[in-house]
């Protein structure tokens, strides 16, 4: 197999197992990895070496290679070269002839005692772990010699000192025990199995090799998670088109070789029919013939080659199978699809082995397979459909080359369509290349341009050509007029995306194209809304009353899931999930998967807004598996995951999400999300301390949205977080600057009421900073008032924490700590964790220092200072989700800690330190 890049220590993703490794080597003992290869084992044995060194501990590093198996004493020689030569100079005479053998890698004299030899690597250890100790570094052990893996394993179980310790790696265990790795180091031993990447530490890694974020997905499917695996297949064709799989790069066939190679031949048989067939279960090998199918899938899975769940086999990595399927002869090829044909249960599976028994044209077979395809398009199978389709086409002489034109364009379509991007750009490209009619090139290039996604921008010249292609035919042109309007929204362009969308509407019209015509006024009414025209409404209600019915993969651009979002945006928020809800029933039969994610995503934000904030992480972290798994651009996806963990997540997990959308939406040129994405970024910047950094990101969305002459504040409602922002660093002539347009935009459009709440809000933060508090309350509590009737209870929280603390700067504390406390109930009712702990703080400041000097904990400071503002027990027990009997005995302990037996007593007491107090601003 290739060398493993001597990059791979990144350690992406890696920083808690590696925490663990470090806890368990603490306690001393040893810990023995095992994994596949290339899964990151010499990453983290590099990792714990260079830690351990940092300390100040000797390092004995061994990595034997495959040929050195069979060399005796190979290994334990390469061990001790490592040793200090005080080591070897305290050794008695006849020891050190031993070590000058092994050194030669020979073994020693016959007339050396067996124990003699036994006991010379656990003193030339001891020796060695003097001062700082040593660590033992041990990796690939499974071609260890035999003779070198006893004297080391001697020696461990020795234990010469508690200050020698071992980590060892092996790429699996044995069957059934121990593996070698962990018979190689002193107990305590632990053994840990290497995960593969999860797709967001692989989609870190492929970045920081410049590779792009929407590859992450498709990569981290095809490497099962294996890092080097990812990288090999990454280094080929990564930014050539999603449905174009690049070529299989040496080193990814190495490491499938290295793994298939350690299988008999009759396993090999066994994963070889897997591999051809459609759906591979252990039932399907049995009839083929394969009697011995469980226990040779069992070594299989021992191997690390396939995953056997109940009856469903899957190879990881998949290329696996790919390259399991080139090395075999043909012969052999077709006698297993000759196998599985008859063992078929299904008359077109046994159809398709039989089909892919012999590749010669045959005209009969192509008719068959293409009345196949059409049974199973009709069915709703269109993945199935167009492997059919491909097939008859691959199948047809030349008398048959107009149907096989028909055949790839329908291929393309209903690949599309079943969720197999490679296979539609396979048929689609095989139209293009060949000397077909104009229409079946045009539609041929639609299904490409649709593969593309988010990427629109990049396909100029497959637009140029389609509309070349389409000429005057209005049914050509309607679809491709289209998805250039698509193409002028993504890229921030919303004049050029109107005027191609009033001309698809008019084409549309003419050919009576209902659904490109609806889909087309949708677009034009987010693009008038985006531009802060009224006429948006008259054109979402033309959309609405067209006959329109597209198909589930379409949902997302057609005209009820845009009354969705605009009900959303509106803060209708009942009427926008009970629409999203219904919604979601169709687009579930979306193979595509790009309808599912959109619907996912505008539930989340629904959820958001509503204060369901478990809710809305559930349908943010859905979306974002959705799109992993079928290959979708991951911008706006990551926006919705942050937005959902700004509110009810962490805030470190939501700039992550924030700064990885930008990173994807500018490689794609995806202006939309960009601009989304810079808002939850300076959200997550503000509310974390980092205002500066908050702002900046603020002030590049500001002036995107500039360039594209976004004018409705209420879509992205940056407006009222930049204010808050720049009044917090003092600027405060920006920030009023910045609230009267946004006012003056929201008059014009007649935005809705909560337009008004958030810009109230970011207000009374711009008087308070200033040094008007009076009027910072007045307007924060009016806020939060509307956003109770509105029922936002985020919002309403928001509002509340704001007025607490203008209270707070009039030294008005009873007020403040009544306001924030009453926002903290709000925001642990609606799992709002990051808010919660904000809030926290800002009444523990509010507090001031009565916890630390009179050894009070936060909780009985809390409910000593409601007691103090004259809540009752029962009051005290609903505000924090306790019980009146942990309330009463919490009260017990306040009273011994400061010394008093009464309420009255304690409101006096306390009210007596906190005149004392300053202001904690």
């Amino acid at each position: 197999m290739a060398a493993l890049p001597r990059e791979l220590p990144t350690l992406h993703g890696r920083a808690p197992l590696l925490a663990e490794i470090e806890a368990r080597l603490a306690g001393g003992g040893g810990v023995a990895l095992h994994g596949p290869p290339g899964i990151g084992k010499t990453a983290l044995l590099d990792a714990v070496a260079e830690q351990a060194a940092a300390r100040g501990e000797r390092i004995l590093r061994l990595r034997p290679a495959r040929g050195e198996r069979t060399l005796a004493y190979a290994g334990v020689a390469d061990l001790v070269r490592q040793v200090p030569p005080d080591a070897v100079a305290a050794l008695a005479p006849a020891a050190r002839n031993s070590l000058a053998a092994l050194r030669q890698g020979r073994p020693p004299r016959t007339g050396v005692p067996a124990l003699a030899r036994r006991l010379l690597l656990p003193a030339l250890l001891a020796y060695s772990a003097r001062g700082a100790g040593v660590l033992l570094v041990l990796d690939d052990v499974q071609w260890l010699d035999p003779e070198s893996a006893a004297l080391i394993g001697f020696a461990m179980r020795r234990r010469p000192g508690a200050r020698i310790r071992a980590i060892t790696a092996e790429r699996r265990p044995d069957r059934g025990g121990r593996g070698r790795a962990a018979r190689l180091c002193p107990p305590p031993v632990t053994e840990i199995a290497v995960p593969p990447l999860t797709p967001d530490d692989l989609t870190a890694m492929l970045e920081a090799r410049g590779l792009p974020c929407r590859t992450a997905s498709r990569l981290h499917r095809a490497s099962a998670g294996n890092p080097f695996l990812a990288l090999a297949l990454g280094s080929t064709g990564a930014d050539g088109p999603a449905w174009r799989p690049p070529p299989l790069p040496e080193a990814a066939r190495d490491l499938a070789r290295d793994l298939l190679d350690c299988l008999s031949a009759e396993v090999h048989a066994t994963l070889l029919m897997a591999a051809l067939a459609t759906d591979p279960t252990v039932t399907l090998l049995l009839r083929a013939g394969r009697e011995e199918a469980d226990r040779e899938l069992r070594l299989a899975a021992a191997a690390g080659v396939v995953e056997v769940t109940g009856e469903a086999i899957r190879f990881t990595p998949s290329l696996i199978a790919q390259v399991l399927v080139e090395q075999t002869a043909a012969g052999e090829r077709t006698g297993a699809h000759a196998a599985l044909a008859a063992a078929a249960l299904e008359p077109l599976e046994a159809l398709r082995h039989r089909a892919l028994r012999a590749a010669r044209p045959d005209a009969g077979v192509a008719r068959r397979l293409a009345a196949a395809a059409a049974q199973c398009a009709a069915r709703g199978a269109d993945r199935t459909a167009a492997e059919f389709y491909l097939l008859a086409a691959d199948r047809s002489p030349h008398q048959l080359a107009a149907e096989r034109l028909d055949w790839l364009v329908t291929a393309a379509r209903t690949a599309l369509t079943g969720g197999a991007p490679a296979l539609a750009g396979r048929a689609a490209e095989a139209v293009i290349a060949a000397d077909a009619p104009a229409g079946h090139r045009v539609r041929a290039r639609v299904v490409l341009i649709d593969l593309a996604g988010q990427a629109l921008g990049e396909m100029g010249e497959m637009f140029a050509a389609a509309l070349a292609e389409a000429g005057e035919d209005p049914a050509l042109l309607a679809p491709v007029r289209l998805r250039l309007t698509w193409q002028a929204m993504i890229t921030g362009e919303p004049d050029r995306a109107a005027v191609e969308a009033l001309r698809t509407i008019a084409i549309a019209r003419r050919a009576g194209d209902a659904t490109s015509e609806a889909m087309a006024l949708s677009g034009l009414a987010q693009i008038q809304r985006m531009r802060g025209e009224p006429a948006w409404r008259d054109s979402l209600a033309r959309a609405l009353a067209l006959p329109a019915s597209p198909a589930p993969d379409w949902l997302h651009l057609g005209p009820h899931y845009m009354a969705a979002r605009f009900a959303m945006i509106d803060d209708r928020l009942d009427e926008a999930r009970a629409e999203l809800l219904a919604l979601l029933a169709v687009a579930e039969h979306d193979r595509i998967g790009e309808a599912r994610v959109e619907v996912l995503r505008s539930l989340s934000e629904v959820a958001t807004r509503a204060g369901r904030c478990r809710e809305a992480l559930r349908y943010a972290h859905r979306a974002v598996q959705a799109a992993q798994e079928a290959g979708l651009s991951p911008g706006p996806t990551w926006y919705t995951a942050a937005v959902a963990e700004l509110a009810g997540g962490s805030l470190p997990a939501a700039a992550g999400f924030a700064q990885r959308g930008i990173r994807a939406s500018e490689q794609e040129g995806d202006n939309i999300y960009l601009r989304r994405n810079l808002h939850a970024l300076g959200q997550a910047g503000l509310r974390s301390g980092e205002t500066r950094a908050g702002v900046a990101a603020l002030r590049r969305l500001r002036d995107l949205e500039a360039e594209a002459g976004n004018s409705d504040p209420m879509i992205v409602r940056w407006h009222a977080d930049l204010a808050a922002g720049l009044a917090a660093l003092g600027d405060h002539v920006e920030a009023a600057e910045t609230l009267a347009r946004a006012r003056k935009a929201a008059e014009q459009l007649g935005s809705s009421p909560a337009l008004a709440g958030y810009l109230d809000r970011a207000t009374a933060i711009v008087h308070s900073e200033s040094g008007q508090a009076d009027s910072a309350v007045e307007l924060s509590t009016a806020a939060a008032h509307l956003f109770e009737q509105l029922r936002q209870p985020v919002e309403q929280g928001h509002a509340l924490l704001v007025a607490g603390g203008a209270e707070r700067r009039r030294r008005r504390y009873a007020a403040a700590r009544l306001l924030i406390g009453a926002a903290l109930a709000i925001f642990m009712s609606a799992d709002a964790r990051p808010w919660a702990e904000e809030t926290e703080r800002a009444l523990a400041r509010t507090e001031g220092s009565l916890a630390p000097e009179q050894g009070l904990t936060s909780t009985e400071l809390r409910i000593a200072a409601m007691v103090r503002d004259g809540a009752s027990n029962r009051e005290i027990a609903s505000r924090l989700y306790l019980s009146v009997k942990t309330v009463e005995a919490t009260l017990t302990r306040v009273y011994r800690k400061l010394g008093v037996r009464s309420r009255t007593q304690l409101s006096s007491r306390l009210q007596a330190i906190e005149g004392t107090l300053p202001d904690p601003n």
